[in-house]
């Protein structure tokens, strides 16, 4: 697990970052073993500290489960936070996300929606980005931090 000062440092040091997909369903679902992370990083978004860039292919990605569940109520819960959340952006994907994407795919062998996650926070000059997947630390053109780090 990340050390709550090694994510402050993280934090300071990058104004605008990159959020897989699983920081928002931690932060919705109320994972009790990420809660202080989780906290620390929507607290710094919220606040105006950090700027989190998000890809619209994160909101397919957690809505999935609770569409599966018939969960009307947790889908509501997404979009109404997610889509009001001070100082969090959500991108869209164009022509230059997906080649960038590609790029990415290609270089690090990474699966599509992780090359597109990343390839959307890097177009968007995030400099860092949050997440829960060993295979983005390969990637080099932003600085990837794993909670389970």
């Amino acid at each position: 697990m990340v050390s709550l000062p090694a994510l402050d440092r993280f934090l300071k040091k990058h104004k605008k970052i990159g959020l897989d997909s699983n920081i928002l369903i931690y932060f919705i679902e109320g994972s009790p073993a990420y809660e202080k992370p989780i906290g620390k990083i929507f607290e710094a978004v919220r606040t105006g500290r950090n700027r989190g860039i998000c890809s619209a292919l994160t909101l397919l990605e957690v809505l999935v489960q609770p569409y599966r569940k018939n969960n009307e109520e947790l889908v509501n819960k997404f979009y109404g936070l997610f889509t009001t959340f001070p100082n969090l952006s959500w991108m869209e994907m164009d022509v230059n996300t997906a080649d960038l994407g590609a790029q990415l795919r290609a270089k690090y062998r990474l699966k599509t929606p992780d090359a597109i996650l990343l390839a959307t926070a890097i177009q968007f000059q995030a400099t860092g980005f949050i997440g829960n997947d060993a295979q983005m630390k390969k990637v080099k053109e932003l600085e990837i931090l794993l909670l389970n780090q």
